[in-house]
């Protein structure tokens, strides 16, 4: 049966002018003028024999048609969309990823491994988006992500990618000085760094928690300068400026170069854990699935890397 369609234009017009109420603000978005969206709108009413605005001065209503035909439209042209992502994003999948990825995990851990993947797969590009938003990873054309959380991310394919390790580092020369850091008790000597978001976030590991964890009494958890991402938190650990908790998917790399250690225990087990989530459509594409499979080994050797606590 063939479909007896109205006018394409008219329906964009019309759509976008009932969500702004306003053919200035639809002309606005659809680039053309207020007047060629009066035109469009006024040619698809003649097609569909209703009024669907009511025209004052300087608003408009929807009438009753109006009102039940937008939501319907609106979904319909939605739909499109969300196809026409899909079919692009499958077809980029081919030769390159975009990865959504939060900064402090992009800056300290993923970035410096990614020359290994290149060497494995030149003929993919991996473009990475560092947020600390919850992108919308089908609007925003994402084929996959890194989050950090409890891993309930309704409608997204996850895989768990790791946990973590929390732990004191600090730069090496304050293991020495005048206030030598040999025990715990000794951080009250000392600036403690703080990561904004954990202070923010109750899911999160702070110093409160480590210092209740390791029983030590009499040092202010919250005294001290906090920094909007744990990447800086690390930064201002390495020049010195303080003592900060360290994950070991961020510090592993730096205590391996000597730039930080870890004064002393405990070591306790952080309570969120990273996940590596994809739409459901492209999950198992192969490029998303040997990405997804690369991250896996290098989050393996991160977790089996030991942690060398100096006073041991």
């Amino acid at each position: 049966m063939s479909r007896r369609l109205p006018p394409l234009n008219g329906l964009r017009a019309f759509e976008a002018a009932a969500r702004h109420l306003s053919f200035t603000k639809a002309g606005e978005e659809l680039f053309v003028t207020q007047a060629a969206v009066s035109h469009q709108v006024k040619a698809l009413e003649e097609h569909l024999g209703v009024k669907l605005f009511r025209r004052f001065n300087r608003r408009l209503m929807l009438t009753d048609a109006g009102q039940d035909y937008y939501p319907q439209l609106r979904d319909a042209l939605d739909n499109i969309d969300r196809a026409t992502r899909r079919l692009r994003r499958q077809q980029e999948t081919e030769s390159s990823l975009r990865v959504s990825v939060l900064p402090s995990l992009a800056a300290k851990w993923l970035m410096p491994r990614l020359p290994g993947f290149r060497l494995l797969h030149p003929e993919l590009d991996v473009l990475i988006s560092a947020s600390d938003l919850l992108v919308d990873l089908e609007r925003e054309n994402f084929h996959m992500a890194i989050r950090f959380g409890f891993g309930r991310y309704p409608g997204l394919s996850v895989t768990r990618l790791m946990g973590d390790k929390i732990f004191p580092v600090c730069a090496p020369r304050l293991l020495e000085g005048e206030a030598p850091l040999q025990q715990p008790e000794d951080l009250a000597k000392h600036t403690l760094l703080h990561d904004d978001m954990a202070r923010r976030d109750e899911s999160s590991n702070d110093w409160a928690s480590w210092l209740a964890a390791a029983g030590v009494q009499g040092v202010d958890p919250y005294r001290g300068p906090a920094f909007s991402h744990s990447s800086m938190v690390l930064t201002a650990a390495i020049d010195g400026q303080g003592v900060a908790l360290g994950r070991l998917t961020l510090a592993a790399d730096d205590m391996a170069a000597g730039r930080l250690v870890c004064p002393f225990g405990p070591v306790i087990k952080a309570p969120l854990d990273y996940y590596v989530v994809s739409p459901p459509t492209l999950a198992e594409h192969p490029t998303v699935q040997r990405f997804r499979e690369w991250l896996i080994g290098q989050a393996a050797e991160t977790q089996e890397r030991p942690i060398w606590i100096a006073g041991d």
